[in-house]
């Protein structure tokens, strides 16, 4: 950790906290409420994705749709209009869309092949907006003023890092920058999550080997071709058990830095509040850790 202890944490006039995850489980409130109390410079990983590096992405795939219609081809082709999605820290549904979800074409599906170029693109982005990281902190502090960064994770960070590897170069140079926070959720929370998710199905990312196998269960248990499935019920098939599969992945990442409960999280309503949270969750680590050497 870079905090040799809670005290360390409180008295540092620059403080850095990376925040991750399963989504909805209070990185961004807890992001936007340290923004609002002034201070600290909220880096939303999501919002590097969806602007810097898939960006140009989006907005083709607007363009396309938008190629479709005689007028709007028109107007684009004598640069009449201008077409970019309106991403935000709090709506995100550009990206989501872009990602999209394998299946029927009739139903909004991709074909699988096109469905994982799209995967592969956001691992890349999110790598890249990862590692972007440092280059922030800095740019905050000199740029904007900001001394305090806490970074707003993707809740598929996860699937592009391998916490349990000492070497591996993403989590190293996050950790050398920041007190890495995992906020972890109990099996209330993701039965929580799966219920929220089964009335509003959403794309995610999943990491290509997970992927493969569960699209062959969900093919093999539909009996259909993949142009013929529903693509929702693909995205509820495999989410119970991406969160599952993410559980240990996460608890990896968590050993190098600290662990808050959500329902802990829940509690927080100020600066104060979050501060002594991280203080707590430091000194709780180090006593744990000591207790186990």
């Amino acid at each position: 950790m870079i905090y040799a202890d809670a005290r360390a944490y409180l008295e540092a006039p620059a403080k850095r906290v990376l925040l991750f995850g399963m989504s909805g489980l209070g990185k961004t409130r807890l992001a936007n409420l340290l923004r609002a109390a002034g201070g600290w410079f909220h880096y939303s990983v999501d919002y590097r994705i969806g602007t810097r590096y898939m960006g140009e992405f989006i907005a083709d795939m607007f363009k396309r749709e938008a190629m479709k219609n005689p007028l709007l081809r028109e107007l684009l082709m004598s640069d009449s209009v201008y077409i970019a999605s309106n991403i935000t820290f709090d709506n995100l549904t550009p990206l989501a869309t872009y990602l999209g979800k394998p299946g029927d074409p009739a139903r909004g599906g991709l074909a699988f092949d096109e469905y994982r170029r799209r995967q592969e693109q956001h691992s890349q982005a999110e790598i890249a907006a990862m590692l972007d990281t440092t280059r922030f902190i800095d740019r905050a502090r000199d740029l904007y003023g900001y001394p305090h960064f806490v970074c707003d994770t993707s809740g598929s960070i996860c699937e592009v890092v391998d916490g349990d590897n000492p070497d591996d170069p993403v989590m190293r140079e996050l950790a050398d920058h920041h007190l890495l926070v995992w906020i972890k959720g109990s099996e209330a929370h993701r039965a929580e999550l799966c219920r929220r998710f089964d009335r509003a199905p959403k794309p995610m990312y999943y990491r290509p080997e997970f992927l493969t196998q569960v699209w062959a269960e969900f093919l093999a248990r539909e009996g259909l071709p993949a142009t013929q499935v529903d693509p929702d019920a693909f995205l509820r098939f495999g989410y119970a058990r991406l969160l599952e599969s993410r559980q240990p992945r996460y608890a990896a990442m968590a050993r190098w830095g600290v662990t808050v409960t959500a329902e802990e999280v829940a509690r927080v309503e100020t600066q104060a509040d979050f501060d002594a949270l991280m203080a707590t969750a430091i000194d709780r680590t180090l006593e744990q850790r000591g207790a186990t050497r």
